[in-house]
């Protein structure tokens, strides 16, 4: 059976509502204990964030479902078309904020798409690296020929476990207590740092009849989860001893007070690793497969946050693999950090930028914090 070269021909996106500036995010979070937070200016210097996106109103209301975002840049991606819909034969969804824990976030996008007939239906689970797995998924069907017009999807909506409303029990305690009665910053620090919205791939055998398609050279994931600890969580607290402790195993009252169903992060673990870790295993990607760091044109890394920028830049220089910046390509100062859909959004305005020319080489780098996992993508402009 001979393999099929593989590409990336659509590419589509959905943000809702409008951009959200910086000095508005309490007005959509709120402020909790009637207090503004400590940490918001100092996050948001360091992360260089200047608007984000939340599926919501100012009031907390929903205005739109994750799996409703994905349904959306699905159907943009195939020009709102019934036909082009129904041309589909595989859908992959990824997302770190599932909805509800059964049924799969992806058959719940499935249900906003009838267009699409009985087609087969796969959710990779985890967090920024999910949206790289269904892409490499979908990649994996065409490329055995089990499918023919694949969508990868990668969708997040955070925006509500982020509002104050979800941490006032907990500070409310703190308070009774006399401590200090502010949510802890590995809870407070991601609540600017996250945004919502989705993204789309359309993969095919075939090159685009007109304009440019995306050849997907090679996918390679690492995961360091052997070594580390986990360092983003969510449904679980961490104990002392580095493990974790599931929200199954709380009493419900326990479940709010301590507000475990809360995203944090331990910030302490994430700058000592996050960048050190994944840039080994992307020179020896780059090795064991003959190329030269200079055939490298475009360079989109996600990142949680501009800090860690030059951190990048200096342990790629150390490693011999030096990317200058001004092939490097990122949309977080105006999209925020999207999880998994954010790789999605920044190849859709790359890919629609009109600066794309045939030959050229992107590289695509995600890391993901949960417990250190990388992915890494090649891709060929054709």
């Amino acid at each position: 059976m001979s393999l099929k070269d593989v590409y990336i021909t659509r590419i589509a996106s959905f943000l809702p509502n409008e951009p959200i500036s910086n000095d508005d995010m309490e007005k959509y979070l709120g402020v909790i204990n009637q207090q503004a937070s400590k940490s918001r200016r100092i996050v948001l210097r360091n992360n260089g964030i200047k608007t984000r996106y939340y599926a919501l109103t100012r009031e907390g209301v929903s205005t739109h479902t994750n799996s409703e975002m994905a349904s959306l840049a699905i159907k943009k991606l195939m020009n709102n078309n019934k036909e082009e819909l129904a041309s589909i034969d595989l859908i992959s969804c990824a997302t770190s904020s599932p909805e509800q824990l059964m049924p799969s976030h992806a058959v719940m996008v499935h249900g906003h798409l009838p267009e699409t007939g009985n087609v087969e239906v796969v959710s990779p689970s985890g967090v920024c690296c999910a949206g790289m797995h269904a892409l490499k998924y979908a990649y994996m069907s065409v490329k055995l020929g089990q499918a023919h017009r694949a969508v990868s999807s990668a969708s997040e909506r955070l925006s509500p476990s982020l509002r104050a409303d979800k941490f006032e029990l907990e500070v409310k305690k703190l308070s009774e207590l006399e401590a200090n009665p502010y949510v802890s910053f590995d809870k407070d620090f991601l609540r600017w740092m996250l945004s919502d919205g989705a993204g789309a791939f359309l993969l095919e055998s075939q090159l685009n009849n007109s304009g440019i398609s995306l050849r997907i050279d090679w996918i390679e994931g690492f995961s360091f989860a052997n070594e580390m600890e986990a360092c983003m969580y969510m449904g679980a607290d961490k104990l002392e001893d580095g493990t974790l402790k599931s929200y199954l195993d709380y009493t419900p009252q326990e479940i709010v007070n301590k507000s475990i169903l809360s995203i944090k992060q331990d910030v302490k673990l994430l700058g000592a690793n996050i960048v050190s870790l994944g840039f080994k295993k992307l020179k020896s990607s780059i090795e064991s497969k003959g190329m030269d760091v200079n055939e490298i044109d475009h360079f989109l890394p996600h990142m949680s946050s501009f800090f860690f920028e030059d951190k990048m830049y200096n342990e790629m220089k150390s490693l011999g693999i030096e990317i200058p910046k001004e092939k490097w390509f990122t949309n977080l100062g105006t999209k925020g950090n999207v999880g998994a859909a954010s790789i999605y959004l920044m190849l859709d305005e790359l890919f629609n930028s009109g600066k794309l020319q045939k030959g050229q080489k992107i590289l695509l780098g995600v890391p993901e914090s949960s417990r250190f996992s990388y992915v890494y993508c090649m891709l060929t402009v054709c």
